[in-house]
């Protein structure tokens, strides 16, 4: 019984060696430092808003705030309906155009 819980001991030893050898080599993976206080990585473009552009928000963590979940089933909403509309309205204007240019007619 004491080789058992001498042997757990020796590992968890190891265990937690490499561990800390491992964070010191590697670090925690951050390319960028955290953002100050009170920013925040929440952008989209002026113009020509995407569903792709939706979809990569996000939104800065408080203590008192939205659902995170509940936040992304709404983006991923606004993203399909967004994706819907660019292409009904690229296909209204393909038809337009082929309108314009005499195409459409028998």
């Amino acid at each position: 019984m004491l080789t058992l819980l001498l042997y757990v001991l020796i590992v968890g030893l190891v265990a937690a060696m490499l561990f800390l050898v491992a964070s010191a080599v590697f670090g925690r993976s951050e390319e960028l430092g955290p953002l100050p206080a009170g920013t925040t990585a929440t952008v989209l473009p002026a113009q020509g808003v995407t569903g792709a552009d939706v979809r990569a928000l996000r939104f800065q963590q408080v203590v008192r705030g939205y659902k995170a979940g509940e936040v992304d089933w709404a983006l991923g909403r606004l993203a399909e309906r967004i994706d819907e509309l660019e292409l009904e309205l690229a296909q209204v204007r393909q038809w337009q155009a082929q309108v314009a240019s005499g195409q459409d007619r028998p």
